[in-house]
């Protein structure tokens, strides 16, 4: 019943041609991992942004009137237009070492936690 509303939602909503990817977002001890379903992207149609800790996550999925000539729907699941999604980390990003990989439709993005600063003594004078 919920995947009924949101479809009714996405054809009424005024931005009926922007969509949504499913995402995953897990932390394991040494990074942050995003695991985004992007079916039927190339990687150049995805665009990825870090800022400090924060990830912005781009991209245009071609519409349905890619499939040319005279065609009519009846019915239409699968999202298209432009989206983006951002995340913010807890901690700090080792921006040195972030990955992505585009592998079956599935967007993956690895970013290690940046390795803390150890402790300093100071001397006082």
């Amino acid at each position: 019943m919920r995947d009924w509303r949101t479809w009714q939602e996405r054809l009424t909503s005024p931005g009926a041609d922007a969509w949504t990817p499913p995402i995953d977002v897990y932390e394991t001890a040494e990074s942050y991992v995003i695991a985004a379903e992007v079916p039927g992207m190339r990687r150049e149609e995805i665009e990825l942004a870090l800022e400090d800790s924060r990830l912005t996550i781009r991209g245009r999925r071609n519409d349905r009137s890619a499939a040319g000539g005279n065609v009519h729907f009846h019915q239409v699941e699968r999202g298209h237009g432009p989206f983006a999604r951002s995340f913010e980390f807890a901690s700090k990003i080792d921006t040195s070492a972030v990955s992505a990989e585009l592998s079956q439709g599935i967007l993956t993005i690895t970013l290690p936690k940046a390795v803390p600063a150890p402790p300093r003594k100071i001397e006082v004078r």
